[in-house]
């Protein structure tokens, strides 16, 4: 079988080096061989971009379901796949399925589960299960309350070089819990957490992770206590990273209102200083990932009372377009978003991707920022429309999508 073709990119607005600038990118045999200006080979096929936006295909980290059509919407060629399977991803067999299931049209990174079945007391086997394909070990939708117990899994997952996933809200405060303590929960008769329940999580895991040199990952951060606490923790050096999702910058609790139950999510929506705090962390730096924690959730889930509805939306075909919406209102460059979006997610499962860079497989986006559409549940093309944005104009589509260098878009 003869190799591929050379491919070429020209007239390209590349997204690499920290920077935007026009030039070129040759990509051969599944990787990035050159970038700005070369020689063209002869047999080369040529795309040429005419100013559109050459960036790194998205890897999107927290996905609680493989759901290729929706991924491939929103630029997505690679998941970090959360444990909350069925069965839980704590056994090899499980692990080493569930990262082929997606090939070959998506890169699948499975998130291990820390402790057998996901509950909190018995540590699962993580050293087979990174030799079964796993990139990092992760808690799940729900919080270890035995610090012994968290306490081993981060001293394990430091001497196999794995991230801890981590969520982070404290079980205990957060119990029965469908929104956050405040004016709206109030108002609305909901069972609400403080958001104190976020802070008092991430200080103890932070301790624990200072103790034992792991490296660990709040995959959702929503508070400014908490934000404080990783920002104090990464000044002391503590091996601490965290992402939040569109919906935490975006929204705050009244986008619950009506028992809107497309806005009932986990960790809940918070007060409005809380979204703020949030917003301030993405452009200090603070906050490392911006993910979709892709949930889709079907009528049968969502069409019931509040209290009585799942929690989760469907992120993957809306994260790319909302995170634009921080370079419109710059509180991000370009560059930085695509830290955010691909990046830094692939350092956290430790993956050589997510960079426009000589050698990085070629895993590529073709973004047009100004194309002009609105969100829409029921034209969503995933496996449901479950978005708290229905409804909203925003900006920026996908127009070509490459997994190493082979087409999907």
């Amino acid at each position: 079988m003869s190799a591929p073709r050379p491919l070429v990119f020209l007239n390209a607005r590349l997204v690499a080096r920290g920077a935007e600038r026009l030039g070129a990118l040759l990509v051969q045999e599944e990787s990035i061989a050159a970038i700005g200006t070369f020689d063209v080979p002869s047999d080369a096929e040529i795309v040429d971009l005419n100013g559109l936006t050459l960036a790194p295909a998205i890897v999107d980290l927290g996905v609680f379901a493989v759901d290729v059509a929706a991924c491939h919407a929103g630029g997505i060629v690679r998941i970090g796949l959360m444990p909350d399977q069925s069965p839980v991803l704590d056994d090899p067999g499980i692990v080493q399925r569930a990262a082929l299931i997606g090939r070959p049209r998506l890169w699948i990174h499975p998130i291990a589960a820390a402790t057998r079945g996901l509950a909190g007391r018995d540590l699962a086997e993580m050293a087979i299960n990174v030799s079964a394909g796993a990139r990092a070990v992760g808690t799940g939708r729900g919080w270890i309350s035995d610090a012994g117990v968290m306490r081993k899994v981060l001293a394990y997952a430091h001497d196999l070089g794995l991230s801890v996933i981590a969520h982070a809200e404290d079980g205990g405060l957060a119990l029965g819990a469908v929104a956050t303590e405040g004016e709206t929960a109030t108002r609305l008769g909901l069972a609400a957490a403080p958001a104190l329940a976020e802070a008092l999580a991430v200080a103890r895991d932070l301790l624990l992770a200072e103790e034992s040199g792991a490296a660990l990952h709040f995959r959702t951060i929503t508070t400014a206590a908490a934000i404080e606490l990783i920002r104090a923790a990464k000044r002391r050096g503590v091996a601490v990273t965290c992402g939040t999702t569109p919906a935490h910058l975006f929204l705050s609790d009244i986008a619950m209102s009506g028992f809107r139950t497309f806005a009932h999510l986990s960790p809940p929506l918070r007060a409005e200083g809380d979204r703020q705090a949030t917003l301030a962390a993405i452009a200090d730096g603070t906050i490392d990932v911006l993910a979709s924690g892709h949930d889709p959730r079907g009528p049968e889930e969502k069409r019931l009372p509040f209290a009585d509805s799942s929690p989760g939306a469907a992120g993957a075909e809306t994260l790319l377009a909302l995170g634009l919406g921080l370079v419109r209102d710059e509180v991000v460059g370009m560059a930085r978003l695509f830290d955010l979006l691909a990046a830094n997610p692939a350092r956290v499962l430790g993956v050589q991707a997510g960079k426009l860079a000589i050698g990085m497989p070629a895993d590529l986006l073709v973004l047009n920022p100004d194309t002009p559409w609105q969100i829409s549940a029921d034209r969503f093309v995933g496996l449901a429309g479950n978005t708290p944005f229905d409804g909203m104009p925003t900006q920026g589509r996908v127009m070509q999508l490459y997994k190493g260098g082979a087409r999907l878009v």
